[in-house]
Order: C-alpha cells, then sequence, then structure tokens
C-alpha cells in the first residue's frame, strides 16, 4: 500500500520534536565527552532502537526491498560521512572567535540541498516550494547572524570563515540528498522498510568510522563514552526515533521540503526562549522569524496541494 501523500507533514514535525529532546540530551553530555564523544553517542547508542525501528517495519510494513542496491552501496558512504564531516566542521566553527559568522553561513543548508535534490535526483519543488526554500534560507541566516550587520558577514575576516560555513552546509545538504537517494533506491518512494533499513546501515558506517578515529586518536574518549551508557542511551534512543522520522520523510518527499518543514523546531524554540527569559527580539531577528513561518506556511500548502 503507498502511504498518503501527505504523511511526510506529521512525519518531519514528529521528527522535529524527537531531535529537540535528543539535543536537550546531548548537551549535557557534550562538556563530559567533548564534541566528538558526544557525535558517536548520537550514532552507536541509537543502533539499538534502529534496530528494532527495523523489525518493526518489516512487520507492520513489509514490501519489495533491495537491501545492496548499487545505488544504495554507492549513496549511502556518502551521506554519512558527508554528514560526519559536516558535524566536524560545525564544531570547528564553533570553537572560533567569529563562529557567528560561520554558523549563519552554513544555514545555508536547505537552499543547497533543494539545488543539490533537483540537480541529483530531478526533485520538482514548484513555484511555491523554491519561494519557501529562500524564505528560509534567508531567515535562519538572519536568526543565526543575531548581533551581525549584513556587512559583517561580507568583511574580510568573514571570509575566512565563512568558506568553512558553506562547506558545512554543503556537507549535511549532501547528506540529506544521498539518503533521499540512497532510501529510493533500495525501496522506491514511501518505503517504511528501506527507510529503517538504511537508517541502519547508515548508523552502523558511522559508528565505526568514529570508533576508529577516536581510537586512534583519543581512545580516552572511548571508555567515558561507555562509562556514560545510561544517559547516552536515551540520547542515542531519541537521535535514532528523530533519524527514523527524518528518513522516513525522505522517502516522501524532497529534502529541501522536509528541511523547510523541519524548521517549525526553531520556531518553537525561539518562542519558548522567549517567554522564559522576556528577551525583547531585533527588528532582524523578527524579520528572520516572520521569513521562516512564511516558509513553513508556503511548503505546507505546497505540500498538502
Amino acid at each position: 500500500m503507498i502511504p498518503p501523500g501527505w504523511l511526510w507533514i506529521p512525519v518531519t514535525l514528529a521528527a522535529a520534536a524527537a531531535q529537540t529532546a535528543r539535543n536537550a540530551l546531548q548537551l549535557g553530555l557534550v562538556s563530559e565527552l567533548g564534541g566528538v564523544g558526544a557525535t558517536l553517542v548520537r550514532f552507536l547508542y541509537g543502533l539499538p532502537a534502529s534496530f528494532c525501528l527495523l523489525v518493526v517495519a518489516k512487520v507492520l510494513a513489509p514490501g519489495p526491498v533491495d537491501p545492496f542496491a548499487p545505488t544504495l552501496l554507492r549513496w549511502l558512504p556518502v551521506g554519512a560521512l558527508a554528514q560526519i564531516l559536516a558535524t566536524f566542521l560545525l564544531l570547528d566553527l564553533m570553537e572560533r572567535r567569529n563562529f557567528a559568522v560561520g554558523v549563519a553561513w552554513s544555514k545555508t543548508e536547505i537552499l543547497l540541498i533543494a539545488i543539490a535534490g533537483w540537480l541529483l535526483l530531478g526533485d520538482a519543488l514548484g513555484p511555491l516550494g523554491w519561494i519557501a526554500v529562500l524564505a528560509a534560507s534567508l531567515g535562519v541566516v538572519l536568526l543565526s547572524a543575531r548581533g551581525l550587520a549584513p556587512a559583517d558577514l561580507l568583511c574580510g575576516e568573514a571570509r575566512r570563515v565563512a568558506w568553512r560555513g558553506l562547506a558545512t552546509g554543503a556537507g549535511f545538504a549532501i547528506a540529506a540528498v544521498a539518503y533521499r537517494a540512497s532510501i529510493l533506491a533500495v525501496g522506491g518512494p514511501g518505503s517504511l522498510l528501506a527507510a529503517a533499513w538504511a537508517l541502519l546501515l547508515a548508523q552502523t558506517l558511522q559508528s565505526l568510522v568514529l570508533l576508529v578515529w577516536l581510537v586512534l586518536r583519543e581512545r580516552s574518549v572511548v571508555t567515558a563514552v561507555l562509562r556514560a551508557w545510561r544517559t547516552s542511551l536515551w540520547a542515542g534512543t531519541t537521535g535514532a526515533l528523530a533519524s527514523a522520522g527524518w528518513f522516513t520523510a525522505f522517502s516522501l518527499a524532497p529534502a529541501a521540503s522536509v528541511r523547510t518543514l523541519g524548521l517549525v523546531e526553531m520556531l518553537v524554540a525561539l518562542v519558548v526562549s522567549r517567554r522564559l527569559f522576556h528577551e525583547r527580539p531585533s527588528l532582524q531577528e523578527l524579520a528572520g522569524q516572520a521569513l521562516v513561518a512564511l516558509a513553513v506556511l508556503l511548503i505546507l500548502r505546497a505540500g498538502a496541494g
């Protein structure tokens, strides 16, 4: 049975909610395990949940799949490694004095996803979809560049960091498009079983790569990750649930549409933060929020149509 075309909308919203929970759990692990260790937790401790999700998908949504399709074997490693590289670059940006500039540039991810999806997979967004992508990209750049003037993003010092931000966004964009290509190769559009299989393979590969890296570079971090298994298991499980939502949504809709709708997480976080801390947003932040909200509404209109 082919899932309804609108199913990607609630699935994406659920993925964004699970990702918020994962981020909250993972935040405390960064100070204890470091950035790379916390990243390993996300993949390694997500494997049990990912395996369970695969079993559930096999029972509830069986269907014809090609688990080792040639396209999967080409695209999945690209996606897994691109995601790891983008995460490393993002961590590097955050350690720099002018990290806000680089992070702002990294938020071009959605626009890069739309372009890559169109060029590599032929994903057509339509006029409303492209307007939503452009609005979302500009909105998140404005929000990420809080306290910066537009000229600050283009000055001489900023240009030395901008390429890292663009590379970060490109890495996440390649990962999203590669995962969608992998899922479609395994089971075609709307295959929940294919999404679960691709997720398990991606997290397994990422866990192995990070474990080898840490054993060679920082073996003590591996020991710390194993000792922190209680908190790590919760973080990994919520991370696996979030990833399962993203992968499932990728099987149903273009990656750019999924990521644009996922920005609703950012809007909710901003509202909650303002309520708690009673901060008055600047005109730049208000403009960014308005653009992101417009993008979410447009992508909903395009996706439900």
